[in-house]
């Protein structure tokens, strides 16, 4: 049909009654290209909007305490004084690593893990900057991991539940596991000591280290700006780990 007779058709009907012709149509027809449109909503439905990663970061966040790294204290070692004399108090472990019983596997375990105590102490102390931070970090993982194996050397029936929270909570709250399997390490110390006669001296020694060392670590994060408390409580911590070779024996 060629664009004249339409219009001379449309002219014809002006006149009928009811018929109300337009100029134009108002619907628009539009070519949608499909596969364009499909990748636009898939892009739409998987990019994660701003409103969204806050709500993720505020949640993050919120989470609960023992799901947080340590915050370790990075004071200390303010001359080189002071550094040299953390170092050297830190080979003590070291030594009593290489000297401690090794009659079966999770005592060489141990034994090895005193060493790496001594080392990991040894390379906080001269690290310096923004390494610090992971060194102390370090620090205080090797020394949870050493309890670990000391409360594995002591006692084999250790839960298998109980050893694998240990592991999994070791690098975000090393200090807790380090009391949990501190705190099982003296009451296996004290019911030997007390069916063993040649260990009460041992154990006496023991305690007094103990009570000493921790008294020295309460006072060096509560006095920062006194030296060479952090250098005791490396010999006093260094002894009381001292007299726990003597379970191992």
């Amino acid at each position: 049909m060629s664009p004249q007779s339409a219009l001379n058709k449309s002219k014809a009907l002006e006149g009928i009654h009811g018929v109300h012709l337009v100029p134009h149509s108002p619907f628009v027809v539009e070519e949608i290209n499909q596969q364009e449109s499909f990748h636009q909503s898939c892009s739409q439905t998987s990019v994660v909007g701003p409103s969204q990663l806050l709500i993720l970061q505020r949640v993050w966040q919120q989470r609960p305490s023992c799901l947080r790294p340590i915050r370790c204290s990075l004071h200390g070692d303010r001359n080189l004084g002071e550094t040299i004399v953390n170092v050297l108090t830190s080979l003590p472990f070291v030594a009593i690593g290489i000297q401690a019983p090794r009659k079966n596997l999770n005592c060489k375990i141990y034994a090895n893990s005193l060493i790496g105590v001594g080392i990991a102490s040894s390379l906080y102390h001269v690290s310096r900057g923004s390494l610090r931070k992971y060194t102390r970090w370090a620090d205080y993982t090797m020394i949870a991991t050493a309890t670990v194996c000391l409360s594995r050397a002591l006692r084999e029936e250790n839960s298998k539940l109980l050893m694998a929270v240990s592991a999994l909570a070791l690098p975000i709250q090393p200090l807790m596991v380090s009391a949990v399997h501190t705190g099982m390490m003296e009451v296996a110390f004290a019911k030997r000591a007390l069916k063993d006669p040649n260990l009460k001296m041992a154990h006496d020694m023991h305690k007094m280290s103990s009570l000493l060392g921790a008294a020295l670590f309460i006072a060096d994060d509560a006095l920062p700006q006194t030296p060479f408390l952090h250098a005791a409580w490396h010999l006093a911590a260094a002894v009381g780990v001292a007299t726990c070779n003597k379970l191992l024996e």
